[in-house]
């Protein structure tokens, strides 16, 4: 039985927002990770090594939850249950991604940035959802004010979230986790500084640790 999408945000410190642009990259960028205490993985479809990157950590890399990001359409939901992701995240979301979600039953943690569009993302019974781009959508003081009259739901923010405002997201009761991609910098993945990345990723662990006690 798959894990729901807030089951496995409560298994992420933090969630690593990756664009791996060549495939050789990704099983030891995915160890790296998992290393420093990071085991959920958002892989985006921004390249064209995506796909047999997540296909790759998937078979090779067990203690990785990974999954997919920047799922757009119904197509790629498909595709994506397809190949065993553990789970899909959407910047936004429609009406043809939802029904593709709920006939895959891949776990999909859809986008929303307004009040109208979570309630709406409610309706189809969801009650997880990413926030983004959380600091252009108004960051911290948007999810603290929509908080109020809309506490059962709980958001991933990510888009502009560091190490350095990680605490003021963590810091707000709907908050369950952020993604980010500071933990896995280019330069890094590009020289292969796998021990800097495991690094930053043990680094952004111990802080969300130490913050939640």
């Amino acid at each position: 039985m798959s894990l729901s999408s807030r089951e496995i945000l409560s298994k992420a410190p933090v969630v690593p927002v990756l664009v791996i642009e060549d495939v050789k990259d990704a099983v030891p960028l995915a160890k790296a990770l998992v290393a420093g205490g990071l085991p959920v993985l958002e892989i985006t479809l921004r390249s064209d090594a995506a796909e047999e990157s997540i296909k790759r950590i998937i078979a090779e890399v067990p203690d990785a939850i990974t999954g997919a990001g920047t799922v757009i359409n119904a197509k790629q939901m498909e595709r994506m249950a397809e190949i065993g992701c553990a789970f899909a995240v959407s910047p936004g979301h429609s009406a043809g991604l939802l029904k593709a979600a709920a006939d895959t039953g891949c776990p999909l943690l859809p986008g929303a940035g307004t009040p109208s569009e979570i309630m709406n993302l409610m309706d189809h019974g969801y009650d997880t959802l990413k926030f983004f781009p959380a600091e252009q959508q108004g960051g911290v003081s948007m999810l603290k004010a929509i908080s109020g009259p809309l506490p059962q739901v709980k958001f991933c923010p990510t888009g502009g979230v560091s190490l350095s405002n990680l605490a003021d997201y963590l810091a707000l009761p709907n908050i369950i986790t952020v993604g980010g991609s500071w933990v896995a910098p280019k330069d890094a993945v590009k020289d292969g500084d796998w021990a800097r990345v495991t690094k930053l990723a043990q680094e952004a662990t111990d802080r969300v640790n130490a913050l939640r006690g």
